[in-house]
């Protein structure tokens, strides 16, 4: 068997403050920033050895920050373990690898409370590292401060100040001189009201005086977190007539991107006039289930802005809110004016005209739809529907004639595209017809590589993928990159932050140039997605990248088509954290480790202290009681499920088991971890299990069947990801179309 291939990594346990954290236990405080020291040995061998700066050496430019360097290697290596080799790195004849190697070095020395060591690292950094070098003042003023030299920690970061007015980081600076000079504070309030330091020391200051309307409002308007809504809902209540339009937009949108939609749809109505603002506020209460309400503001958006991208799709909702006469005036509205909403609109009326007994004017609208919209999601639906319709009556030859012009459509971006061209393939397979199969099956992985349907059509074509009958014993190659992604948004001093894994200080830059907006760009939004998973909050992470599949605007949503063609991007939406505890104990039991990953992101998406209603617990979500038993099964005393390791050895070892129970085939065994074995031997003596993939079809629990297509979408995913052979296969695969 081929073996995975990673450099091991231990887990860092360095933790960092809350966006929200108090500056009573952050940098006020002394800047002690949580999480367990590590002591170097013999500190001065670190730092006695560094040479001087080359003479007449020119200054590293932006555009050498692209060229590859050893140190970014090192951004995810624990501390301990990487001065050596920064220290080596720190004495290179290469300007960047130097400059950066210090500069790690320094940063790492300051967490270790060695002062002395980090000013002479930090010696001259900042005329050789421009691009850092405001931090290079900011972390010698701590350097001097741990040395007991205070006079000269404020000096230096008066002189940050002095020399570099319009960084972020002069936020930074005033925070700490503010430990000396609580006028620095009012300062840093005032020049940079939405910066995350200030947000700090506005938390703080709210304990003190709970019911400061200006400091509820500074909050409101930049806080990044579901419990900033408390606050907003506080305004709201409280101090409702002292807030401005420009409050209201900022509570809006905060609500809004939180889900608190009928909340968002008040708040609306109080911000200006526009059509997102009038949209959202619609939208949100009919979610909410006020339709009348809805229609009134849906009507307004539609008198008021004619032409505006929402108002199309403000019409396709009083369609669905109104009489069935009405709808048809809206969506003809729709279908001569928004070329975008048409082909959704058509599919709409036609359903509308077969209930009004009209089957003339529903083909012809049809026709239309097919014929002006072949390309579009709703032809892909309507194909799809009569494909069913006719594989049911067994009709196969029928069902493929429906669903075969799918394959021609390289626009759709749809799963029901993927699922109609991969039974197009399977029914062209059944009638003999193989090239029309493997073009169905070549389009699938062509045009969604990543739905559960490319796996499905990988295994039709023969590759070495693993089937549900033979993917437990497979153990796959895997490669994980050693240097970080450079994010696609973030100033220039940001992505080199990122690049060094210095990820206190990128992250709080990176808000800081955000600023108090709730709505970010594509870009933005997947650079947020990363850094809440460098915190190691996964679920946050991912979701956040996840749910740009569901912008609405045109230009983030092609935007976001073209991200998604980047390897960075699939990596933010399939990490692979866990890794070696992962490998170690899915090798003990005898099952396929991205199985074992693939199930713990549907699971609980890597949060480790996820807990489930009924009680399910860590990262494979294991009941306490199957928890106790398989610890009985193993012999493992003193464990916990919350512990890491402890969760993926218990919840590895029960995945084989429910292997075992199946007879290796890793479906059941899927299906059976998330319904329980009763219902999974129900089906198998119900249903016909000769076609695997009509069984998935007919599993009659929705939950479980979403459940089984989503853990082996996830399970393709970190296959094509992370092993270079179908990764190369894909890719080759499709320069031959």
């Amino acid at each position: 068997m081929e073996q995975i291939k990673k450099k091991p990594r231990k887990r860092s346990k360095k933790r960092t403050v809350p966006l929200l954290g108090l500056l009573g236990v952050g940098i006020v405080m002394g800047g002690l920033i949580g999480g367990s020291l590590w002591i170097a040995p013999k500190v001065d061998e670190i730092y006695e050895g560094l040479t001087q700066w080359p003479l007449f050496a020119e200054p590293v430019t932006m555009e050498e920050l692209e060229q590859p360097s050893s140190v970014l290697a090192l951004a995810t290596i624990e501390p301990e373990k990487r001065a050596a080799q920064l220290n080596e790195l720190a004495q290179s004849e290469n300007l960047l690898e130097r400059s950066r190697a210090r500069y790690v070095l320094a940063s790492d020395l300051i967490d270790q409370y060695e002062g002395g060591a980090a000013l002479h690292t930090l010696e001259g950094l900042e005329k050789y590292y421009p691009v850092l070098a405001p931090y290079v003042l900011l972390k010698r003023g701590r350097a001097y401060e741990l040395t007991n030299e205070s006079g000269k920690a404020q000096a230096t970061w008066e002189k940050l100040i002095e020399a570099y007015p319009d960084s972020p980081v002069v936020a930074d600076a005033l925070t700490m001189l503010g430990k000396y000079n609580s006028t620095y504070w009012e300062q840093l309030i005032s020049e940079f009201p939405d910066h995350p330091r200030t947000l700090e020391l506005v938390s703080q200051r709210l304990q003190e005086t709970p019911d400061d309307p200006n400091l509820l409002i500074l909050l409101a308007r930049s806080g990044r977190d579901y419990s900033t809504n408390q606050i907003r809902d506080r305004l709201v209540l409280e101090f409702a007539s002292e807030l401005t339009t420009e409050d209201w937009q900022a509570i809006a949108d905060g609500y809004w991107q939180f889900g608190e939609y009928r909340k968002a749809a008040d708040a609306y109505g109080y911000a200006s006039s526009m059509p997102r603002n009038l949209y959202r506020s619609a939208r949100g209460l009919e979610k909410n289930g006020n339709n009348q309400d809805a229609k009134n503001k849906y009507k307004r958006l539609v008198e008021e802005f004619h032409d505006a991208d929402e108002t199309g799709v403000a019409l396709l909702h009083l369609a669905d809110l109104s009489t069935r006469e009405q709808a048809l005036i809206y969506l003809d509205l729709v279908i001569n004016k928004f070329p975008q909403e048409a082909p959704q609109a058509l599919l709409i009326k036609a359903e509308i005209l077969d209930r009004l007994n009209n089957p003339q004017s529903a083909e012809a609208a049809r026709q239309q739809l097919l014929t002006e919209y072949p390309n579009s999601d709703a032809a892909v639906e309507y194909r799809w529907k009569q494909a069913q319709k006719q594989a049911q009556a067994g009709n196969i030859q029928a069902a493929l004639e429906w669903a075969l012009p799918v394959t021609e459509n390289t626009s759709a971006k749809n799963d029901l595209s993927a699922k109609a061209a991969f039974w197009a393939g399977k029914w062209a397979k059944q009638l003999g017809r193989q090239a029309e199969a493997e073009t169905a099956f070549n389009y699938v992985l062509n045009n969604q590589w990543q739905s559960y349907y490319a796996w499905r059509s990988a295994v039709m074509l023969g590759w070495d993928v693993g089937d549900f009958t033979s993917l437990r014993d497979k153990i796959p190659q895997v490669n994980e990159p050693t240097i970080r992604p450079v994010p696609p948004a973030g100033s220039e001093v940001f992505k080199e932050l990122f690049r060094l894994g210095e990820d206190r200080d990128a992250r709080t830059l990176f808000f800081a140039e955000i600023g108090d907006r709730q709505e970010l760009t594509v870009a933005e939004q997947f650079t947020e997605g990363l850094l809440f998973q460098l915190l190691e909050e996964y679920r946050e992470g991912i979701m956040r990248i996840w749910s740009l599949s569901q912008r609405e605007n045109p230009r983030d949503v092609n935007e976001w088509q073209e991200l998604r063609k980047t390897q960075e991007y699939w990596h933010g939406l399939f990490p692979f954290p866990y890794y070696e505890e992962i490998l170690k104990y899915a090798t003990e039991h005898k099952v396929n480790p991205l199985l074992v990953i693939s199930l713990m992101r549907q699971e609980s998406t890597f949060q480790l202290n996820a807990r489930s209603t009924v009680g399910a617990t860590g990262l494979m979500q294991i009941m306490p009681a199957t928890g106790e038993w398989v610890a009985n099964q193993i012999n493992l005393t003193g464990y916990s499920l919350t512990e890491p390791e402890d969760n993926i050895n218990l919840g590895s070892w029960y995945l084989s088991h429910t292997h075992q129970a199946y007879n290796d085939n890793s479906m059941l065994a899927v299906a059976s971890y998330n319904a329980g074995p009763g219902n999974v031997n129900s089906w198998v003596k119900k249903f016909d299990f000769n076609d695997p993939d009509m069984f998935v079809e007919n599993i009659p629990f929705p939950e479980t069947k979403g459940y089984v297509e989503a853990v082996f979408s996830n399970y393709w995913n970190y296959l094509r990801i992370y092993n270079p052979e179908i990764s190369q296969l894909l890719a080759n695969n499709s320069n031959k179309e």
